[in-house]
């Protein structure tokens, strides 16, 4: 009979006693800490254990902050469940200010979305000094002038413990070192999969890459973008912005602040090459349709070069008369084929991940027109967008049984917890390490899991799959190097917060 964790606050026989767990909340509440476990391994069970000793010694109340509204339902009902305190309150922007700031004032735990408690906390409806204890989930996310940043600014005047949560830092090292400097963690406290203590939890996930070849539509779609960027790449090449004679996106974008201010001329060719290489890549990795809605809603904009890039280049009108006359035709992608091969040869729940809200749906169509039902799930933002209420029940209706396959953006990405999901299908491939351990920590919770990895030759799918394997290396040994950073640190000053960093310096910001 397995043993369970006996706490003041915790339900009896409740949640399971683990001792890496418990180890790791020993630390956690002795200094300010970030916990990194991977995912399917019960970040919030150590988090638990923390929020139960700091009640018991009368400590103020306990603020839990994850970055979406699901996230956020998940870990409120997971305390509802383990915990006997009754004033657990969930608070996020869809209750009304009245509600709101009695919730703040009279919950002894209060889980919450980012944005809502910054904003809050701006408005007065709360004060930095109600919180003995602040959890981070998801805190590789405190860079930049995202939410969490501006919380630790203004949490942190009150000196609360701090808690934060990933299944893994940065491959970066100045983003990994700017989270330690912004929430003034002393502490790392990690376990891998390779973890002694941890390895009798792990389920063995297989992962298997399938590469398909574009249609031949397809390629003389891309092969008409790449003349199109080449022309705009060979003038910043000419005007020394850039160096080489295609640069990458995110080469592109790094340079857009300097241009804005030292070199108007490139303007023009620079943000029309940046417009380009997204419509290539979206094409390449999601097909005709997602591609053509990109270039309506790119086309409905004003900006510098979109009339002449939609009405006069040659090579650019000409690929989507070709992609407009290839989906009349029913061509889409070749991924879509080999997604329903597998779909239909695996059985069980599930879940697909792809980074583009309009893949999203062209997926879900092609997928219906062959008789395979499935749920969607996307943010709330724009006019197509799942209210949170709406993302809570598809997950719901997905864990119910009554659709076992569900299509997600990075939405699903974090923190989606389905025990009985078996499959994990990546339908692009990304360029961040930590969205890669997320997805792929979806799977293989309870039994053995599978991850298929679809891939597009000789495409952006290709590239993001050398990159992402370079900062995988990276982030596997960030834990150590940021532990011996701070053992160095630990009888200096205080690391300082670095100011907001610019979106445009992470391509991640743009996917």
């Amino acid at each position: 009979m397995g043993q369970y964790i006996e706490m003041k606050y915790i339900k009896k026989d409740a949640v399971e006693r683990r001792q890496y767990q418990v180890n790791l909340a020993a630390q956690a509440a002795q200094e300010n800490c970030i916990v990194v476990l991977p995912t399917g391994l019960g970040k919030t069970v150590v988090a638990l254990q923390v929020m139960a000793g700091y009640l018991a010694g009368g400590t103020r109340a306990v603020l839990f902050l994850a970055p979406t509204r699901v996230l956020v339902n998940q870990h409120y009902e997971f305390l509802q469940n383990t915990m006997t305190i009754d004033d657990i309150s969930m608070v996020t922007g869809e209750d009304p200010v009245q509600r709101r700031k009695k919730m703040w004032e009279a919950s002894s735990i209060l889980c919450a979305t980012p944005e809502i408690t910054n904003n809050d906390l701006r408005r007065g409806l709360l004060t930095p000094d109600q919180f003995g204890l602040v959890i981070f989930d998801e805190v590789h996310r405190t860079v930049g002038d995202y939410a969490y940043s501006g919380i630790a600014e203004r949490v942190l005047q009150a000196s609360p413990r701090i808690l934060g949560m990933t299944a893994t830092l940065p491959s970066d090292r100045e983003r990994a070192t700017e989270i330690l400097a912004r929430l003034r963690i002393s502490r790392v406290a990690e376990r891998t999969e390779e973890s002694p203590d941890v390895v009798p939890y792990i389920q063995d996930t297989k992962t298997e890459w399938f590469a398909v070849e574009l249609t031949a539509e397809l390629k003389t779609v891309q092969s008409l973008l790449k003349a199109a960027l080449d022309a705009r790449c060979r003038i910043l090449k000419e005007n020394k912005v850039v160096q080489e004679g295609q640069p990458s996106l995110s080469a592109l974008l790094r340079v857009r602040d300097y241009v804005i201010k030292h070199d108007k001329r490139s303007a023009k060719p620079l943000f029309t090459a940046i417009r380009i290489h997204y419509a290539l890549n979206i094409l390449e990795a999601h097909g005709v349709t997602p591609f053509l809605k990109f270039c309506e809603r790119t086309r409905a904009k004003k900006g510098a070069g979109i009339r002449e890039l939609f009405e006069v280049d040659p090579n650019f009108t000409s690929a989507i008369g070709l992609a407009e006359r290839a989906r009349s035709m029913g061509v889409e992608h070749p991924k879509i084929r080999k997604l329903a091969e597998v779909l239909q040869e695996v059985s069980g729940k599930v879940l697909i991940f792809t980074s583009y809200r309009d893949s999203v749906s062209m997926i879900s169509d092609e997928l219906d027109k062959l008789g395979i039902t499935s749920g969607i799930l996307i943010g709330k933002a724009g006019q197509t967008g799942l209210k949170q209420k709406d993302q809570i029940e598809t997950v719901r209706r997905f864990r119910d049984g009554e659709f076992r396959i569900l299509i997600a953006t990075r939405v699903g990405e974090e923190g989606l917890d389905i025990a009985e999901v078996n499959h994990v299908i990546f339908y692009d491939s990304v360029p961040s390490s930590i969205r890669y351990v997320q997805r792929r920590g979806r799977t293989g919770r309870k039994d053995a899991g599978r991850l298929i990895v679809l891939m597009a030759k000789g495409t952006i799918d290709e590239v993001y799959y050398w990159v992402c394997k370079r900062k995988i290396r990276a982030a596997e040994s960030m834990g150590s190097t940021m532990s011996g950073l701070l053992d160095r640190n630990r009888d200096k000053e205080p690391m300082q917060s670095p100011q907001p960093q610019d979106p445009a310096e992470s391509l991640d910001s743009f996917i």
